[in-house]
C-alpha cells in the first residue's frame, strides 16, 4: 500500500497555491537572466511578501546592535556600540540561563520579557490590565494560530468550524481544514473600503449551521490582505455579536504598528473588549496576536511572536500550556526582538536619534508608496484600489475583459493568476493572484507589497503601467477582431 494512502486525508486534500505557479516561474526566469538571455528587464522585483528586509528597506541599528552584543559578549565591552544598547544586551543575558542565547528558556518566554510584554499591553491599551499569566511568547504570531486552533479543532460530527474574512491571510484558510475544521466564510465589503458588516457575519452564521458547528470568529485587523483597519464601533458589534452567538475571538493584530492616514487609528480589541465592561469583559473568550516580524521591526527570520488569551479558563489554559510545552521555548533571540520592539529607545537615550531618524524614514517611505499606489493604479482602466488604512498590501481588483477570462480558462488558470503570469512574464514583477485569498465570485484582485523603498516602489508602479497598458490595448484589439 502506498504510504501517500495512509497519510490524514486533511492534508493529502489540500490544494495548491498558485503561487506555487508564479514562484516556479519566478525561478525559471530569473534562471534565465544569469545565463544572460535577454527580456525587458535585468530583475525580477518580487512585491508578493511582507518582508522590509527582502524588499531592500533596512533592519534597525537599535535592535541589530543589541542582538550582535547579546550573540557577542565581547562587545559589551566595546565603545563603538552605545551605552544604552550595551546595557540592554547586559540585561536580556542577564535574564537567559547561563547569560547565554544559547540555553533554553521557560516554555513561555524569558520571563522578565513575558512581564515586559504584558507593560507593554497595557500601556497600549490605556489602562486594562493584562497578567503575564496570560502571555505565550512562540516562534511566531502564525505558530501561536496553529496551536490555539488545535485546541478549538477536532475531529467531531458535526465538524466544528470558523468564521473567516474573505479576503484573508492564505496560511490560516489552509490550517483549519487541515486540522478538520471548516472554514465558514463571510465577505469584507470592497465598496465601503473592505469593511466588516455584522449582518454579513450573521449570514455566514446562519448559511454554516446546516453543515458544521460554528465556535470561532477570525479578524484580521489591520486587514491582510486589503489594508482597512476596523472602527471601534464596528469591534464593539463584534464583540456583542460573538458573546450572544458564543463564539471565541480571533484577532489577528500583528500589524498594529503600521497605520497609514491621519484619521487613522489602532485599536486592539482587548482595549475595546476591556473598556466594554461587565459582563462582556469578563465573559468574551479572546485571543490576539502580535509579532516582531511586521511593523518597523520587521525581522521576520528570528521568529517571534506572541498570543494574549482573555478569559479562557483555567482548566483550557493548562492544555494549551501542554501544547505550547511540547517545542521547549520560542527562539530566544527572536523573543529578544520581540522585547525590543515593544520597548525601542525613548527620547533622552543615546540610540534614540538614530532610531527616530531610521523608522521615520521608513514611514515616509511607505505613506509615499500608498500615496503613488492609489493615484497610478486608480488612474489605469481596468484597476481600481481602494484606500490602504494600514498592513503591508495594496489589494487592487482588476476588471479583466472577457476575452481574457477566457484564454486563462484555456491554459487552465484563474483570470487573475493569469494576469500576474503575465506581468511576471513581460514585466518582471512578482505579485499574487487575489484567487490565493479569496473574493467574491466574479472578481479578480492582485495583491502586492508597499512596505518597499520609494524608489523600488517607483520601479515597480511604472512597471505594472506599461504593462497594463499594453496588456488592456492587446485585449481591445484581439475582442474587436473577433467582432
Amino acid at each position: 500500500m502506498s504510504v501517500v494512502r495512509e497519510i490524514s486525508p486533511n492534508v493529502r486534500n489540500m490544494k495548491p497555491l498558485d503561487y506555487e505557479i508564479l514562484a516556479r516561474r519566478q525561478n525559471l526566469i530569473e534562471k534565465e537572466l544569469r545565463q544572460g538571455v535577454r527580456k525587458p528587464f535585468k530583475e525580477v522585483l518580487d512585491v508578493s511578501m511582507s518582508d522590509l528586509q527582502m524588499s531592500g528597506l533596512k533592519p534597525l541599528s537599535f535592535v541589530r546592535q543589541v542582538l550582535a552584543a547579546c550573540l557577542y559578549p565581547e562587545l559589551l565591552n566595546s565603545n563603538k556600540l552605545p551605552v544604552d544598547v550595551r546595557q540592554r544586551a547586559q540585561r536580556l543575558l542577564g535574564e537567559c540561563a547561563g547569560a547565554s542565547v544559547g540555553s533554553y528558556t521557560a516554555t513561555k518566554g524569558i520571563p522578565e520579557i513575558v512581564q515586559r510584554i504584558s507593560e507593554y499591553i497595557t500601556r497600549r491599551d490605556g489602562g486594562v490590565p493584562c497578567s503575564p499569566e496570560n502571555i505565550f511568547i512562540s516562534s511566531g504570531s502564525q505558530w501561536s494560530l496553529l496551536n490555539i486552533l488545535k485546541v478549538l479543532l477536532f475531529e467531531s460530527s458535526p465538524k466544528r468550524g470558523i468564521l473567516v474574512p474573505v479576503p484573508s491571510h492564505v496560511t490560516t484558510t489552509l490550517s483549519i481544514p487541515s486540522l478538520g475544521g471548516v472554514v465558514i466564510p463571510y465577505y469584507l465589503s470592497e465598496e465601503q473600503g473592505w469593511q466588516l458588516q455584522v449582518e454579513e457575519l450573521q449570514r455566514a452564521l446562519d448559511s454554516a449551521k446546516a453543515w458544521c458547528k460554528p465556535v470561532t470568529l477570525y479578524i484580521i485587523n489591520p486587514g491582510n490582505p486589503p489594508g482597512q483597519i476596523q472602527s471601534r464601533k464596528s469591534m464593539q458589534e463584534v464583540i456583542q455579536f460573538v458573546s450572544e452567538k458564543r463564539l471565541f475571538l480571533l484577532a489577528d493584530e500583528v500589524y498594529q504598528n503600521l497605520i497609514y492616514g491621519e484619521n487613522s487609528e489602532f485599536v486592539s480589541y482587548k482595549r475595546v473588549l476591556g473598556e466594554m465592561g461587565h459582563p462582556l469583559s469578563d465573559t468574551v473568550e479572546l485571543a490576539s496576536f502580535h509579532s516582531a516580524s511586521k511593523g518597523f521591526t520587521a525581522e521576520c527570520g528570528l521568529r517571534g511572536g506572541y498570543v494574549e488569551l482573555v478569559n479562557v479558563d483555567p482548566a483550557v489554559m493548562k492544555h494549551i500550556y501542554a501544547l505550547f510545552s511540547k517545542d521547549s521555548c520560542g527562539p530566544v533571540l527572536g523573543q529578544m526582538a520581540l522585547d525590543l520592539a515593544l520597548n525601542p529607545p525613548q527620547p533622552g537615550d543615546p540610540s534614540y536619534p538614530l532610531y527616530h531618524t531610521e523608522t521615520e524614514h521608513i514611514r515616509k517611505s511607505l505613506l509615499h508608496n500608498i500615496k503613488r499606489v492609489s493615484e497610478i493604479l486608480n488612474s489605469l482602466p481596468g484597476f481600481s484600489c481602494q484606500p490602504v488604512q494600514g498592513g503591508s498590501f495594496a489589494y487592487a481588483r482588476l476588471f479583466l475583459p472577457p476575452s481574457a477570462i477566457q484564454k486563462a480558462e484555456e491554459l487552465g488558470l484563474k483570470p487573475d493568476t493569469y494576469y500576474c503570469v503575465r506581468l511576471l512574464e513581460e514585466a518582471g514583477v512578482l505579485t499574487l493572484p487575489g484567487s490565493e485569498f479569496g473574493q467574491k465570485e466574479g472578481t479578480h484582485h492582485m495583491r502586492f507589497c508597499i512596505t518597499t523603498p520609494q524608489e523600488r516602489m517607483e520601479e515597480v508602479l511604472r512597471r505594472i503601467t506599461n504593462f497594463h497598458t499594453q496588456f488592456m490595448r492587446n485585449v481591445s484589439e484581439t475582442e474587436a477582431d473577433r467582432v
